[in-house]
């Protein structure tokens, strides 16, 4: 390793998140190196790190995607992964499995809000190709691309290839810390709920429909056991407790090690889709307070939203809303009604 590669490393590495804030791009030669135990580092892009355990040749080793910022004020999770990408470097964190750490929206994270122009998780699965003159859009195509290239190296027996794309929430929720599963048709994994127990996740979110997550793309077009985790609420850089995130620091580290869980605690509760409020015009309305929590319950027949002649009316005996925002552009998503399906999705689970 070169002497320039000796000096990039530690800016690089032991404050991944300043680095990149910064804006620095390491030169040629201090594009890799090693680190603690053997372990390989690769910088690949703005905000992308790739970790190559130190492992005999031919072993088969798991492959694990973690990313953050994929809205630039979600800023817990971001600081988790910096505080990560430092404990491996110094070895203070084990890594049995290959790693991409991903910060997703940087531009956004240096600005301190959600997005520029477009909602990037909002843009993954070639949804980008539409808007080709948003901010977001080539950020999108990139994190594709870096996901495609790195998950093409992984195995293909299950298990072998995991994404965990770590969010917080801009409203309060019944459940502080809940995940979402995408929709691919593929059988639900009890290694993911697992893993989702250990992270301490109160509730699962299952979608019932294809998105546009970049969750749904791995899952999708790479074939990854792929969750979204709400970890908390948004707030600025420097101001987390980040000892609230300790069950999902700790479970993905543990992954990362190839150690096991607790299998004495419960899975989580699950609930699935059942419906989507959509924005049709500037009109709309939510019909409810604004600051309520998600997983909030209405009873049948209350009216939720209104928009000229559309009104949604809750149609079972209990629904729950989970993520209400008016302020969407008109055509995207205003809000998921779920209902708990906790017996069935268990006893289904392979």
């Amino acid at each position: 390793m070169t002497s320039s590669a000796d000096t990039a490393m530690p800016a690089l590495l032991d404050d991944f998140l300043a680095y990149t804030l910064a804006g620095h791009r390491p030169a040629g030669d201090a594009r890799e190196g090693l680190c603690a135990n053997g372990v390989r580092w690769t910088w690949v892009d703005d905000g992308a790190l790739q970790f190559e355990p130190a492992t005999p040749s031919g072993a088969t080793v798991r492959s694990v995607l973690a990313s953050a910022g994929i809205h630039g004020d979600e800023t817990a999770p971001i600081e988790l992964l910096s505080f990560l990408v430092r404990d491996i470097a110094r070895g203070h964190a084990a890594l049995a499995c290959r790693l991409l750490v991903i910060l997703g929206n940087v531009q956004a994270m240096r600005e301190s809000c959600r997005y520029i122009d477009d909602d990037l998780n909002r843009l993954f699965s070639g949804r980008h190709a539409q808007l080709p003159g948003s901010h977001e859009a080539p950020r999108a195509t990139a994190l594709e691309r870096i996901a495609a290239r790195f998950f093409a190296d992984a195995p293909d027996e299950p298990g072998g290839r995991w994404h965990i794309d770590m969010h917080t929430a801009i409203r309060a929720s019944v459940f502080e810390q809940f995940a979402l599963l995408p929709h691919t048709g593929a059988p639900l994994s009890r290694a993911m709920f697992e893993w989702l127990r250990d992270a301490r996740i109160a509730a699962v979110l299952l979608h019932t429909t294809k998105g546009n997550t970049y969750s749904h793309f791995t899952a999708e077009a790479c074939g990854a056991d792929a969750c979204t985790l709400e970890l908390g609420k948004v707030r600025p850089f420097g101001k987390n407790d980040l000892t609230r995130f300790e069950g999902a620091d700790a479970a993905l580290r543990q992954l990362l090690a190839g150690e096991r869980g607790d299998d004495s605690l419960a899975l989580p509760r699950v609930f699935t889709v059942i419906d989507q409020i959509t924005k049709q015009s500037d009109s709309f309305e939510l019909l409810f307070d604004r600051d309520v929590a998600n997983f909030t319950v209405f009873g049948r027949d209350t009216v939720l939203a209104r928009d000229g002649d559309y009104r949604y009316v809750v149609r079972h005996d209990e629904e729950r809303i989970v993520f209400p925002n008016a302020a969407v552009k008109p055509g995207l998503r205003a809000g998921l009604l779920v209902v708990e399906t906790t017996a069935e999705t268990h006893s289904v689970l392979s």
